[in-house]
């Protein structure tokens, strides 16, 4: 009787994990498109207009990404930016490097245990209110 009461509550527990379990939303993009929304993105903001660099910068930018795909290790993906960064640094001008490097990100990240709808600084108060009541 425990067996069987403990092999149910087994197959609930697994089954609820693996129900609690969200799909991804994003579907997961191909190389070719993750390369081509980086050089575009880069493009932008340095604002080149020599096409051969760009091509040559798409095509670095989509091996790395084929790299990417495989499932780096956390090292082995430290050292794949540090030879991304180390190509750009060869293709681009000294200014658009520093650009690139410089840039504040997109989005920044919002810090851990702070509520979104709370302002990040108190307001300063407007009226003192008595707490005196007739």
């Amino acid at each position: 009787m425990k067996t069987r009461l403990f092999a149910i509550l087994c197959v609930l527990f697994i089954g609820g994990a693996v129900w609690a379990q969200e799909p991804s939303d994003r579907p997961q993009r191909t190389p070719e498109e993750e390369a081509l929304r980086q050089t575009t993105r880069l493009v932008r903001e340095l604002g080149i207009r020599d096409s051969v660099r760009i091509d040559t910068i798409y095509r670095m930018h989509l091996k790395y990404a084929v790299i990417r795909q495989k499932g780096l290790t956390r090292a082995e993906n430290m050292e794949r930016m540090q030879a991304i960064h180390n190509e750009l640094k060869l293709l681009l001008t000294e200014e658009e490097f520093e650009r690139f490097m410089n840039h504040p990100a997109e989005q920044p990240r919002r810090p851990r245990g702070t509520n979104a709808l709370m302002p990040a600084t108190s307001p300063a108060p407007t009226e003192l209110q008595s707490t005196d009541q007739p």
